[in-house]
């Protein structure tokens, strides 16, 4: 039986393995985003992401215990410094895997896995989001009147605008 056998081994022995993820995790830390396979993203994640959270609480008995994972010292201190102070109020998810095709060499599945605060092209499009005014709408009112009261005047705002666009047309054909 294969009880509790579930995480990937990507044809490693253990304890290369072991360094490999401590590696990328390090390198992750530091760089902020990394390119690799999608099996070894996802392998990672499941090792960064207990990482971050024990950094949230910057005491020497954390800072010794994710030194134990990283074994790197200017990525612990990065880690404290930086990376936890961004990520203070998010309850989890601080990686994401972004799939990018296949290698040309052997096909394999390739992707970016990076620290979610600190991509800003992701950070802008969700302020975008976040200030654009968000209409609620019913499903079905008891009274359909007034659903057909306010379908009329929108088209009927919408029509001057349309028939300006199609007289300054004109005028310029006229022009021409």
């Amino acid at each position: 039986m294969r009880h509790n056998k579930k995480f990937n081994h990507l044809g490693r022995t253990n304890t290369h393995r072991n360094a490999m993820l401590s590696n990328m995790c390090a390198s992750l830390i530091m760089h902020k985003r990394i390119f690799t396979t999608v099996a070894k993203a996802k392998a990672l994640r499941k090792v960064i992401e207990p990482i971050i959270t024990k950094s949230k609480e910057d005491t020497t008995h954390s800072r010794r215990l994710v030194f134990q994972d990283l074994q790197s010292k200017t990525a612990v201190t990065e880690l404290f410094q930086n990376v936890s102070v961004k990520i203070a109020d998010r309850p989890g998810g601080y990686t994401r895997i972004i799939k990018t095709g296949n290698r040309l060499g052997d096909n394999a599945s390739m992707c970016f896995i990076e620290l979610v605060d600190y991509n800003d092209n992701m950070l802008k499009e969700t302020a975008k989001a976040a200030a654009k005014p968000k209409t609620r709408r019913s499903k079905k009112k008891a009274d359909e009147g007034t659903e057909v009261a306010s379908e009329v005047k929108e088209p009927k705002a919408k029509a001057p605008k349309a028939a300006k666009a199609k007289v300054e047309g004109e005028d310029k054909k006229t022009e021409e």
